[in-house]
């Protein structure tokens, strides 16, 4: 693709399978020269495509107890494949990450480490890809920082971040929330109105971006997480309740109303076909309403809340305004509003449509229901699971969240242009809750929002005197101390280490041009060359360019004949016009492709998302609603961290093996702390027993 591309690559490692993401873009110095006003407002444009991407099974977590072989037995077949792509000549100046997510959180934190040691080791043997730092690069990230980078990947797609005038939400507002949810957790992450943003200030993560032109962008964001309320411990919650409630009768059979009727399981899951049984069996009824009522008490809406207002579980979150609050909703989302209870992909969500279907769905008999699916095991499983998990993402939603029922309850007006609103209406995007597994035929994947982040951290500021970091932190004045890097730097590849584009390649590619100009136009292009002659300013480059342009003017000499030295050449030719050979060159900035990339298509195995710890599904990547009375919002009772540490080696890390992991060689990680260390935090003496998550956790010895 040209020389002035920079690569990314990240491995996402969740419970079934690791799947290679490769990203490309422009090197922001060289973008800006071609870049129109609207794209130099805009952050970096990544591009990726189907052939980019490739998963493998099973999940870096099965390699807990033999860590030597996650290397050849497993990495090695996404790193070669990543190999057929990335220019030779660049691997030195690509990054790769591997982020662990599902399956990983589970295993004891020494097998964590242990796997997480051989991985970086095999990939600083066995490749040439930038990985500085092992903490930095390769990690188990937290909920909550999947979380922030799903938001990050849904308003960078659906264009919350470069076009805000076309998605004004109402009241300044216009970017959107994200929903995920996976086998073992689910996840929320928000910008809350301005009301609540002040209320609630320290329990926002400061998100600082940096667009083209070097302009810094900020958003104060909410996220957390609520640990066992993905749908497969929600299930074995439930299931555990049913044992709890028939275990004092003498009967066997458990009657299950989340079950299609007459499907025979065992507590586990596996079916029964055998009319008699020894051990307890659960035997569907099909008696929707009757699974929602037992689904609910699930929400924990009874817990005390010690920092209001509450959502779920008595865990703390800002107040929602839906309003203005739009969310998109990935991977089960999806997949439960989809997968057996059809839908078109693009459809709206709608509540009373939604809750006919999966009535309509799970008053069936088993046998019906399986005379219709394939021999798969997994349509099998997914069939004879879909009727909990709908009544689960709708307690969840409606009951939990607050999501207005679209369908039943009236929705705001919105003060947008009518154009904008109707294509939002098509897609559903301006509705209270969409879920979505692609948005303009890109998968959504927090991914995504990780390589984004990136990117922004390459864009020189706009300002010499601008040393606010790319990244994220808590939610003070200046770069706080637990603030997370992007973990890249605004360098310019010529300044980098490893193989980037040198000022002496684009030199070749003007003499390049030069030979291909005719005759008429070479003077116009040499006068080119003079005029930025100025920016040229290392002697050894400067010499070496102006010894191959004079060659291209200078005529070969007869064997003995006299040299004429000035009368040949540039030097002759420069002579004449300035009176004597110019010997000053400075730098010459290529302007680069005016061509604007954008995201490419990327192949989604339709699998369940592995986004939550524990989920029984694959799919490394996630897909993108009904009123509840005034504003809704959960308490997330995990330990407080405070602080971390931060080294002071000459590598400039910042490390958290639990969320974010960055490293910077730029300036920006020298930012003066001295303001910082006076920058007090709001005080919230109402809430003196309020407990937060944050995105990292201290440094580790290793």
């Amino acid at each position: 693709m040209g020389k002035n591309r920079r690569w990314g690559v990240i491995l996402d490692a969740g419970s079934s399978g690791t799947r290679l993401h490769i990203y490309q873009w422009k090197d922001p110095e060289n973008a800006i020269h071609s870049a129109s006003k609207g794209e130099l407002r805009s952050l970096p444009k990544l591009v990726t495509e189907k052939k980019w991407t490739k998963k493998i099974r099973p999940g870096i977590s099965t390699f807990g107890d033999k860590p030597e072989d996650v290397g050849s037995d497993h990495l090695k077949k996404l790193i070669d494949h990543a190999l057929k792509y990335i220019p030779e000549d660049k691997i030195q100046d690509t990054p790769i990450f591997l982020m662990a997510t599902a399956g990983m959180r589970l295993l004891p934190q020494p097998k964590q480490t242990g796997l997480t040691r051989h991985i970086c080791s095999y990939l600083r043997q066995n490749t040439q890809f930038s990985l500085p730092d092992c903490d930095l690069h390769i990690q188990v990230i937290k909920g909550e920082t999947e979380g922030l980078y799903g938001w990050i990947a849904t308003n960078y797609l659906l264009g919350g971040f470069d076009r805000p005038t076309d998605h004004q939400h109402g009241k300044g507002h216009h970017t959107y929330g994200f929903l995920d949810m996976g086998g073992a957790s689910a996840q929320i992450a928000f910008a809350p109105n301005a009301t609540e943003t002040e209320k609630h200030a320290e329990d926002l993560k400061l998100l600082r971006l940096r667009t083209l032109d070097g302009s810094p962008a900020e958003y104060k964001v909410f996220t957390t997480t609520w640990l066992g309320f993905g749908v497969n411990q929600a299930r074995d919650a439930y299931v555990h309740k049913l044992e709890e409630l028939y275990t004092p009768s003498k009967s066997a059979e458990f009657p299950d109303p989340c079950m299609p009727k007459a499907l025979r399981t065992t507590l586990d899951g596996d079916p029964v076909r055998e009319t008699k049984s020894t051990k307890p069996i659960l035997v569907g009824t099909g008696k929707f309403e009757e699974c929602l009522k037992l689904t609910y008490p699930l929400l924990g809406k009874d817990k005390p809340c010690p920092d209001s207002p509450c959502l779920i579980n008595g865990q703390h979150v800002p107040a929602i305004d839906f309003d203005i609050n739009h969310f998109i909703g990935v991977s089960e989302y999806w997949h439960t509003t989809h997968g057996v209870f059809g839908g078109k992909n693009d459809e709206a969500y709608d509540f009373a449509t939604y809750q006919k279907r999966v009535k309509d769905y799970c008053s069936q008999d088993w046998d019906d229901i399986l005379s219709k699916l394939d021999d798969g095991k997994n349509d099998v499983k997914n069939a004879q699971e879909a009727c909990f998990k709908a009544s689960w993402l709708i307690n969840v939603l409606h009951e939990g969240i607050g999501i207005p029922r679209v369908g039943i309850e009236p929705l705001p007006e919105f003060n947008v242009s009518h154009g904008t609103i109707e294509h939002a209406k098509k897609k559903g995007f301006l509705d209270p809750f969409q879920p979505v597994d692609k948005i303009d035929k890109i998968e959504v994947s927090w991914t995504l929002g990780k390589m984004v982040l990136y990117a922004a951290g390459q864009v020189p500021p706009q300002s010499r005197d601008d040393r606010y970091p790319v990244g994220f932190g808590s939610n003070v004045a200046g770069t706080p101390p637990d603030f997370q890097f992007a973990g890249s730097s605004w360098r310019p590849l010529s300044q980098g280490k490893g193989n980037g584009t040198s000022w002496d390649s684009e030199s070749d590619d003007f003499l390049e041009k030069a030979r291909s100009k005719s005759t008429s136009g070479l003077f116009a292009f040499l006068f080119i060359i003079i005029l930025f002659a100025y920016l040229f300013r290392k002697k050894d480059r400067r010499m070496r360019l102006y010894s191959k342009i004079n060659s291209l003017f200078r005529q070969p000499r007869r064997f003995g004949s006299p040299r004429k030295g000035a009368s040949r050449g540039l030097s002759g030719l420069t002579s004449k016009l300035f009176g004597r050979s110019s010997t000053s060159y400075d730098r010459v900035m290529e302007e680069g492709e005016a061509n604007q990339f954008e995201l490419d298509d990327v192949e989604s195995d339709n699998e369940y998302s592995d986004s939550s710890e524990g989920s029984r599904y694959g799919g490394g990547g996630g897909s993108v609603g009904s009123r509840a009375s005034g504003l809704a919002t959960p308490k997330l009772n995990l330990e407080r961290f405070d602080s971390m540490m931060m080294p002071s080696s000459s590598s400039g890390s910042a490390i958290d093996r639990s969320g974010l992991v960055v490293r910077t060689e730029s300036r920006e990680r020298l930012v003066p702390n001295l303001q910082m260390l006076n920058a007090g935090r709001r005080s919230r003496a109402g809430s003196p027993t309020r407990l937060k998550s944050p995105l990292m956790s201290p440094l580790q010895g290793t």
